[in-house]
Order: structure tokens, then sequence, then C-alpha cells
């Protein structure tokens, strides 16, 4: 076993976690899950059977993580954030065959107890505000806030908010990494 994992975590049989992975307090990692390298899965978390989680994934405390939800590499899940895998769930119906697929791109940010609603992407290097309540498709390096979350900006790679001039042209102000605005999308300029 290369990874940690706290002496009150519960993992399941046939998991995959990567090396380096730290699992802490009151955690349950449920079978049939596959988690990369260097992830950080904080207290009193849950990962569901079948979610994947890329690698330097961080999951901070009280988060639970259910199946369709597919984090890719870099992913930050802010304290309490939540996920939903049933668009119209009742208690007297099952529908775990209709669970929708979240996917969650690379380098993504998620604040503080902000709602994902199943069934929806988040764009690589988003960043989605504390509280907010995302309805709908995030695209890549936007900026959303609120309830319904509504797009305010752009956001770098390092999460600084990109400020674009007439050419479409921003640049961070941490890394100076060169971003182009194009027709209602963003990319950074290698």
């Amino acid at each position: 076993m290369k990874y940690f994992a706290h002496e009150t975590s519960i993992i399941d049989l046939d998991c995959e976690i990567g090396d380096n992975t730290k699992i802490w307090h009151f955690s349950h990692i449920m079978s049939g899950c596959k988690i990369g390298f260097s992830c950080n899965i904080g207290q009193n978390v849950v990962i569901s059977p079948l979610v994947e989680l890329g690698k330097n994934v961080k999951i901070q405390n009280n988060v639970s993580v259910y199946t369709g939800v597919i984090c890719e590499d870099d992913v930050f899940l802010g304290p309490s954030m939540v996920f939903t895998n049933v668009i119209n769930p009742r208690s007297h119906v099952n529908r775990k065959n209709e669970y929708l697929q979240t996917l969650v791109r690379k380098g993504a940010s998620i604040g503080a107890n902000a709602t994902i609603v199943c069934g929806n992407e988040i764009g690589t290097y988003a960043m989605i505000g504390a509280g907010a309540v995302i309805t709908k498709p995030v695209k890549p390096y936007a900026l959303v806030v609120g309830n319904p979350a509504k797009q305010i900006g752009w956001v770098s790679e390092n999460g600084h908010k990109l400020e674009f001039n007439e050419y479409g042209i921003a640049f961070c102000p941490e890394t100076r990494q060169e971003y182009k605005l194009t027709d209602g999308k963003v990319q950074r300029i290698k």
C-alpha cells in the first residue's frame, strides 16, 4: 500500500487508489472507484462506486462524490460542495439506472457549498464560486457565481480574473501566461 489512509477511514474492496494519495478521518471509499495518485481526500468524504478521480484531485471536508461523477486531473472540490446524480429524485421511485454523468474537467475548482446539478460539464480551469448552483454546462476558464449560476468573467489557470484588451488578449497577473478570447471562448496561447 503506497497511499495513506487514516485508521477511521473505510476502504471497500476493489478500489484503485494511486500512490501518495491521502485519505483522512471518517471517509468512505466505496468499491469500484478509481482514485489517481497524489489526491487528498478530506475528512468525512464519501467516494461512491464507479467514481473516477484523476491525479492531484483535492477534496475538502464533507463532500459526497456520487456515482456518475468523473473528475479529471488537478480538480479542487471545496468544503461541503454537493453533487447530485438523479435529476428528479423521489424516495419511492428507484432511479439507480438513471444516474446522469457529471464531468469536471482538468484544473476546475468548485467553491465551498456550491451545488452541481447532474448531467453538466464543468470546463477546463473553470471556477465555480462559493454557494453557486450549477444548472447548465460551464465553459472552460469561466468564472461563475450565484443561484442559478451566471458567468461573470474569465479566469487564468492560476485562478486570477482575466481582463481582456480590445484585441481579445489577457495576461495572468501571476504567471504572465497569455490568453485569447474569440467568439465567447477562451484559450491559453502556448
